[in-house]
């Protein structure tokens, strides 16, 4: 039996992650004190459905409640039959403050600090922290539009085996900011910047003409050589601890030229050696003038 503790931030869209899991076979409750967890998993095993995947969805909303999810958490990793992994779903709390503005809906503990967003937002974190810091997977919905979002889940999930590693190769620009769900993040602006090429600055690093440009270097050509050889050899040192999702960034200033780049040559690379790969280029339509 597989069990999905799905948690994170109010509004980082874990209701959408709950509807796709729904979507792909996952029998999905929304909400369930951490108590009674252990207690639904020995339901679901004297089911005459044969439930294999539940997805359970837990966070701030349990009130005081919610710090029992650790004990439930350790209580059911100890047994034998049943595989427990958790995904934590975050957002920036400027993007949880603008959705709940255009939803209109409440915080969770809107009456906790009469109303002061900042500070319900700022405390969940505290109390989220731990979860996060033992979380198997991470999405980071800010960028993400609502079909993205499923395109991730469903990559993530739907037909995985129990002990593959899903790797995540994303680019992102430096000028909106750093990627904060990344497990390695490598800066590629020492190389040279084809936006100061007039002919290539309105195509990105998924054009041949740009990545050829790039790798023209020297110092490209190195760099990712050194790369690929720092990667194949920490991708068995994750498998062997038995992290489920490992993600891979590369940064430049605007995220279309030398981070795409990497980002796509490294993705391809991986790919080869049959590892399951998704490839986000975070910024590659911000400032779009083409």
């Amino acid at each position: 039996m597989q069990l999905l503790i799905v948690t994170g931030m109010s509004g980082s869209g874990k209701s959408s992650v709950m509807n796709v899991l729904e979507d792909i076979g996952y029998y999905c409750i929304d909400n369930l004190p951490p108590k009674l967890i252990s207690r639904f998993v020995d339901l679901c095993r004297k089911s005459d459905n044969q439930i294999t995947k539940i997805a359970v969805a837990v966070d701030i909303r349990s009130g005081d409640m919610f710090a029992e999810i650790f004990h439930s958490w350790q209580e059911l990793k100890s047994e034998d039959d049943i595989e427990v992994k958790v995904l934590f779903i975050e957002a920036s709390d400027e993007v949880l403050i603008r959705r709940y503005k255009e939803t209109r809906r409440k915080h969770p503990l809107d009456e906790k600090f009469n109303g002061n967003m900042h500070s319900a937002i700022q405390y969940e974190r505290r109390q989220l922290s731990q979860l996060r810091e033992i979380a198997d997977y991470y999405i980071e919905t800010s960028e993400l539009s609502a079909s993205q979002l499923k395109e991730q889940v469903k990559e993530l999930f739907l037909g995985r085996s129990s002990d593959s590693l899903v790797i995540k190769v994303m680019s992102f620009g430096f000028k909106y900011g750093a990627s904060t769900e990344s497990d390695l993040v490598f800066d590629v602006r020492c190389l040279p910047n084809p936006y100061y090429i007039d002919n290539l600055r309105n195509h990105t690093g998924c054009e041949s003409c740009v990545r050829d440009y790039v790798m023209s270097f020297e110092q490209s050509q190195t760099l990712l050589a050194k790369l690929k050889d720092l990667i194949d050899y920490l991708i068995p040192l994750y498998i062997h601890e038995g992290k489920s999702q490992l993600v891979i960034a590369f940064g430049c200033t605007g995220g279309k030229h030398r981070s795409i780049t990497f980002a796509e040559l490294i993705a391809k690379h991986l790919t080869d050696q049959e590892y399951r790969v998704q490839k986000y280029h975070r910024d590659i339509t911000k400032d779009k003038k083409y």
